[in-house]
């Protein structure tokens, strides 16, 4: 238990630092939330070319999410998330892109039923690994990028013993087309669809669930980089579609900003 403790604490520190050494390329999207009408991501990140090439960058953020029950609309009523993200990405051939990254999450766990009080335990954790490969090309005067994203997601409960599904493997499929709306490419509208598939390993048991279709997400984002300033400013909407069983759905709407740093330790000169 002291060694779990440790890593805890190893693994916030390393990633807090990582925010303040490091900075993506388009908005932070929010993470899933669970049930809800509305919900709330607040994000703030930095992005760093690593080289003079810019054939190695860093990504580096931190999310805070909030929610409203399953019967208002308060999107800032009640904690949802915290997330530490790190992700590295390095562009290679003609307009392909890969990434790997780690992230740290901690959401907040609430009854199914009214009046959606805290579980106990009231806090999941969650270690994740993941990796993607994207390609971009144009269409006159859109980008379009699809982007297929693994994840390995292994989630404990606040003391670090395993929760009902300990372990998750999830895919997910984007598709993302973006356009300037000005020639100095100031601002800039981006849509996009992902469609998120997964299984899970049942604690108790060991055995996995059907690797099946979960959930489908969809973003209309505004982001707006001042000539003046590093920063990117980014405003959106997500509409999550959550499969409940074979034949019922549920749907929440998120309100999303985010801020970007480019470039916070200036433009690397190293080979």
């Amino acid at each position: 238990m002291i060694f779990f403790r440790f890593f805890k604490q190893g693994f916030a520190f390393l990633l807090c630092l990582l925010m303040l050494l490091s900075s993506a390329f388009a908005q932070i999207s929010p993470p899933g939330m669970g049930d809800a009408q509305t919900a709330s991501w607040f994000a703030i990140g930095a992005r760093q070319d690593l080289n003079s090439k810019k054939s190695w960058q860093s990504m580096t953020y931190i999310g805070l999410g909030r929610k409203s029950n399953p019967d208002n609309t308060n999107l800032l009523y009640k904690p949802a998330m915290v997330v530490l993200n790190q992700e590295f990405y390095h562009p290679f051939a003609k307009n392909w892109q890969t990434s790997v990254a780690v992230s740290y999450r901690r959401q907040q766990e609430y009854a199914a039923a009214a009046p959606y009080l805290e579980t106990h335990p009231q806090l999941q954790q969650e270690f994740r690994v993941y990796g993607r490969i994207a390609k971009s090309f144009a269409v006159k005067w859109f980008r379009i990028t699809p982007t297929l994203r693994q994840e390995i997601r292994r989630f404990f409960t606040p003391d670090f013993t395993n929760s009902a599904e300990p372990l998750q493997l999830r895919s997910r499929f984007r598709l993302q087309l973006a356009t300037p709306l000005d020639p100095k490419k100031k601002h800039k509208i981006t849509i996009s669809s992902e469609q998120l598939l997964s299984t899970s390993q049942a604690n108790t048991s060991r055995k996995w669930s059907t690797f099946a279709y979960k959930e489908s997400r969809f973003m209309l984002y505004y982001s707006y980089s001042p000539s003046t300033l590093p920063w990117t400013f980014d405003i959106g909407y997500m509409n999550n579609l959550i499969k409940e069983d074979a034949s019922t759905s549920s749907m929440v709407h998120y309100l999303a900003f985010d801020l970007i740093l480019k470039n916070p330790f200036g433009h690397s000169t190293a080979p």
